[in-house]
């Protein structure tokens, strides 16, 4: 610890801190812009200079190293003096638009210039001007405003982990420009919004909709993706216009993904649906609530009654509330079905039978940044989760060792040490020689489950993997969506298992989306006798309740659900958007408030449950849907539905340690041989923007390349072997066929090819794993 007098202030603060880091220690304020501290330091703002004992002119404070003894003084006569000579050469070429700047009001520029501006200027000659950029479909420019901090320089390259932007030119011509006019299409753009501390970076969705001064602000949580973002909602008359991130260093820091940050959109869409409808006669019509809430349960009791209570099940969307769906489940489980599921893009559920507790991450978020080796299994990692991706990222700066097994191998702005690129048919093989390997290394016995059933020999690959695993202190190995969903996942997760075992690590899931450790905790999975997901659509219900799903794009197989749903005599869909695909199988639709109107709880990837309240009114005649489930299980004369408000519903599920509810641990599962066929292996990620109802309807990320119309993403090998040719249009034979254009991609495993799901134009291809054809057009 080093000891400094700051404004007459006696501090202690480490060895390594900035004066900037000791002002912060005592409260002191120092004007900035360049400065942030999750960014590198720049210096190049200049307008934290400050007065230093025995230095012969002012210093900044962000890069100046404490020494020990020293005596700063950060508003002395000196220090004021340099400090208001650099704003007045920032505000040289600066234009006088705050009344039309969207930044007004919380502009840093604004701020100081109060404090440290002249109410004139003295500069007479010609104003610079600098035309616009076009970063795309979330970030609007005005760079005549920019004071060339280079933060959001610093932040594509150092967070994001790419240079999209960087800064051209010297002197009064700098100029922040992306590289050879491309757009920003990370991600994590929207967050350059926040770190610009003047209005050059804005955000378009929000442009000129509201003022910041007329806006409410009330505290949420991400309702995507498995990390649990916390959030700042903003309001305006009852209506979401802009979202912000609440920082939380234990979570998403100070950042947000721009799923997070722009689905807000999809809270205003078109089809939303604001009435319950009911189908009469094959045509939609709008009733009352009392009227539709009757006729489902007179349906649900006549299908009991005539059917047996094993005919109805429940298929629910893993974003739904906890509190949802465990009145769900106890609504279905009061009728006397054991068929629910939440787990919709799944496939294999022989692990069910070990389980004794719900999956996770299998440690803190917080503690990626401790981990020296990582091995990620089947998972589009980057855009299935960005924030936990970011995490990674900053942890391999810091000598995070990061190996990866799959069929995919996109780029994630991460250095990948050791990869094996193998098709899905042959991760189980794989994992099974890392096993090998691994033993090998630490010189310990393999698990008697596993024995005799690993592979003779061990690949390369396998073995730098197991080498590298075998050299970590804290190790971690995670499955990611595409194992969770592969058709033997057992096997994969059984080797997880033992991989992290031998290593002396932690193994758990990444998790799909904001409530796949929720689900777990309410209930919301068939018991013993029950039917799963799968099940329950191959062997059609005469029943299905559907909450917050569509069955086109949100199951693993879209026709398959469309199919049976379809032939259900009662199909009751809970839903918050009036869908095409919901209209074409259900009987009756009850609009349900979408996070924004209603207060629940999501449990993230690290089993931290965190509520939230409603931030807007509710739409129409919109209900929240822990309160319609509430009035169905009345309606049906079911006991312990008299619940006043979604806290006595979460009490009732998030009770005692939720630490101990946790448990990835599986056994009885024995390593079966995968078949494979004369065909292409299918790879299908869920593309970001698709992931979920909302973020699907949310207009700006519909205009991102991360939205583009699926491809046949194939390797050139594989290409060669078909005799075709990248950019050619082909008909891909799936259940179903579609016509797609090829893309080369070396990121693809020989024998695979990479087509999304979750979307219109590929659903028709049926399940998400599985063998397809592919011929030219």
């Amino acid at each position: 610890m080093l000891e400094i007098e700051i404004d007459g202030k006696q501090v202690q603060v480490p060895d390594g801190s900035t004066v900037m880091d000791a002002a912060s220690a005592t409260g002191a304020y120092i004007p900035h812009f360049c400065y942030h501290k999750k960014l590198s330091i720049a210096a190049n703002c200049r307008m934290c200079l400050v007065q230093v004992e025995k230095a012969p002119k002012p210093l900044p404070a962000c890069a100046t190293p404490v020494t020990n003894g020293m005596k700063v003084w950060t508003h002395s006569e000196q220090a004021v003096k340099a400090q208001k000579g650099v704003m007045e050469f920032l505000l040289i070429n600066h234009p006088l638009d705050c009344p039309i700047c969207d930044q007004g009001g919380e502009c840093q520029l604004q701020d100081l210039a109060v404090g440290y501006g002249d109410s004139r200027s003295r500069y007479q000659e010609e104003k610079r001007v600098v035309f616009n950029k076009n970063l795309g479909a979330l970030v609007s420019t005005d760079m005549t405003r920019c004071i060339n901090c280079t933060r959001c320089v610093r932040f594509t390259t150092e967070i994001a982990g790419e240079m999209e932007l960087g800064q051209a030119f010297r002197g009064e011509h700098a100029e922040i420009m992306t590289f050879v006019e491309k757009t920003v299409d990370s991600e994590l753009s929207g967050n350059i919004i926040d770190l610009c501390p003047v209005g050059a970076l804005t955000s378009k969705p929000f442009r000129f909709a509201a003022r910041t001064w007329e806006l409410s602000r009330r505290k949420s949580v991400s309702p995507h993706d498995s990390l649990g973002a916390n959030l700042i909602v903003q309001t305006k008359h009852e209506v979401v216009k802009r979202v912000l991130p609440h920082e939380n260093e234990a979570l998403n820091e100070c950042w947000l993904s721009d799923k997070d940050r722009f689905s807000y959109e999809g809270l205003s869409s078109e089809e939303r649906l604001t009435r319950p409808m009911i189908k009469q006669g094959g045509e939609w019509k709008p009733t009352d609530w009392q009227t539709a809430l009757e006729f489902v349960a007179t349906g649900l009791r006549g299908i009991a009654k005539d059917h047996g209570a094993a005919s109805i099940g429940a298929l629910a969307s893993p974003h739904a509330t906890v509190e949802e769906l465990h009145l769900l489940q106890k609504m279905i489980r009061g009728l006397g079905s054991d068929n629910i599921d939440f787990r919709l893009r799944q496939s294999d559920f022989r692990a069910d039978a070990s389980r004794k507790g719900a999956p996770w991450l299998g440690m803190p978020v917080a503690g990626v940044s401790d981990l020296n080796r990582l091995l990620v299994i089947g998972s589009f990692l980057r855009k299935d989760a960005p924030l936990l991706a970011q995490r990674v990222r900053q942890a391999a700066k810091r000598g995070l060792h990061v190996s990866a097994v799959g069929p995919n191998a996109e780029e994630w702005l991460i250095p990948v040490r050791q990869r094996a690129l193998v098709a899905p048919d042959a991760m189980v093989r794989t994992l099974g020689e890392v096993v090998v390997a691994l033993a090998a290394e630490k010189s310990a016995v393999v698990s008697d489950t596993l024995d005799g059933a690993l592979p003779a020999t061990v690949s390369d690959a396998a073995r730098e993997i197991a080498a590298s695993l075998a050299g970590g202190r804290k190790v971690a190995v995670w499955l990611g969506n595409l194992a969770v969903q592969h058709t033997q996942a057992a096997e994969l997760q059984l080797l997880a298992q033992e991989i992290a075992r031998l290593a002396g690590g932690v193994f758990g899931f990444i998790g799909e989306a904001a409530n796949s450790v929720g689900g777990y905790l309410a209930g919301a999975v068939p018991s013993t006798g029950g039917l799963n997901a799968r099940t329950m659509l191959e062997q059609p219900r005469k029943a299905y309740v559907v909450l917050g799903a569509e069955p086109d794009l949100d199951f693993a197989d879209g026709v398959l659900a469309t199919t049976s749903l379809a032939s259900a005599q009662l199909v009751v869909a809970l839903s918050a958007f009036d869908a095409a695909s919901l209209r074409d199988v259900a009987d009756v639709m009850l609009p349900v408030a979408p996070f924004s109107e209603t207060s629940g709880t999501f449990v993230n990837c690290e089993g931290r449950a965190q509520s939230f309240n409603a931030v807007a009114k509710q739409t129409g005649d919109t209900r929240p849907g822990w309160k319609v489930l509430r009035v169905l299980g009345n309606l049906l004369q079911l006991d312990g539905f008299d619940q006043a408000d979604s806290e006595s519903v979460r009490a009732e599920v998030l009770t005692g340690d939720l630490a101990a509810r946790l448990d990835n641990a599986i056994a009885g599962v024995s390593l079966g041989a995968a078949t494979t066929g004369g065909g292409l292996q299918r790879v299908a990620d869920v593309p970001i923007y698709f992931a979920d109802a909302l973020v699907r309807r949310a207009g700006s990320l519909q205009k991102t390349r991360d939205a583009a119309a699926p491809a046949a993403r194939i390797a050139q090998a594989t290409l060669s072997m078909l005799g075709l040719t990248a950019g050619e249009r082909v008909r891909v034979s799936g259940s179903g066929k579609v016509e797609l254009t090829v893309v080369a991609d070396e990121g693809v495993a020989a024998g695979c090819v990479r087509i999304a799901a979750a979307h219109a134009s590929t659903v028709a291809l049926g399940p998400m794993c599985g063998e397809l054809s592919v011929e030219r057009v």
